[in-house]
């Protein structure tokens, strides 16, 4: 294993259980509301998440919605339910492909909708906002599902997966959580699952992002954690400066989707 990912993963995932089950104990009660809901996928981050919510709040206190569209793996779909079943909790399968074409054929100009990250977007979209309706109408609060990896990348959806109430998991790198689902005792198909946002057919991170989490968390760790020079950095992880500098530079360009909105100030 490359020396700057066992330092990563190398962490007390039991204390990181027990102040992840505090913080959600503590503002889900701060907040006055009955509980949590959640979109789950059958991926590790929302089966970690899920999991964390019900040792904390109890089973009945969350909700998860399994929000397929037609290329939605059928293996996801059976994954997040047998997810559900073994945590205890509640689950709510809800097939949005009517909420898709209602949108996509809303605006006469627009229906040749041929790119996917538009359509995909759109579909992250939509399932924020039956999470929030489901939320509202229980008085409950919409637990996120992404990791610190997705969350430097910009790899989510701005006002889809990523908007919640809070995020449980979001200070750990997708490597992490996936150490913590083995932790938690999710079953090994969960967090060897290749990931995947599940927008598109065939949708794979690798393929969008150019390498897999244990090669990006290392560039990501080396250089927000440990402060590495490119080059450094790149002698480290064991690749060219250049493939390094285009995982920084996808961090650089999505800066607005985790900066506070903009606004001009006019009032003198």
């Amino acid at each position: 294993m490359d020396i700057l990912l066992e330092e990563i993963i190398s962490l007390d995932y039991g204390k990181i259980v027990n102040k992840a089950l505090d913080f959600i104990r503590e503002y889900v009660s701060s907040s006055g509301v009955g509980g949590a809901v959640l979109g789950l996928s059958g991926g590790v981050d929302s089966s970690v998440t899920a999991t964390l919510l019900a040792k904390a709040l109890g089973r009945e206190k969350v909700l998860a919605l399994i929000m397929p569209h037609k290329e939605t793996s059928k293996r996801d779909v059976e994954d997040a339910i047998e997810v559900a079943r073994l945590l205890g909790i509640p689950c709510r399968v809800i097939n949005i492909d009517d909420c898709i074409k209602s949108i996509t054929t809303s605006s006469p100009w627009l229906t040749k909708l041929t790119d996917k990250v538009v359509r995909g977007n759109i579909i992250a979209r939509i399932r924020m906002v039956i999470l929030y309706y489901h939320a509202n109408a229980l008085k409950r609060l919409v637990a996120g599902t992404s990791d610190r990896s997705e969350y430097l990348l910009g790899y989510f959806t701005k006002y889809g997966d990523g908007a919640a109430d809070f995020f449980p998991i979001l200070d750990l790198y997708k490597t992490q959580v996936r150490m913590l689902a083995k932790y938690l005792g999710l079953p090994r198909k969960i967090y060897e699952k290749p990931s995947s946002p599940g927008l598109w057919k065939g949708h794979l991170a690798v393929e969008e992002l150019g390498f897999d989490y244990d090669v990006i968390d290392q560039i990501l760790y080396g250089y927000f954690e440990k402060k590495l020079t490119l080059n450094k950095l790149a002698k480290e992880v064991g690749l060219r400066a250049v493939d390094v500098k285009a995982i920084l530079e996808r961090v650089k360009k999505t800066e607005h989707k985790r900066a506070p909105l903009p606004y001009p100030k006019l009032r003198f």
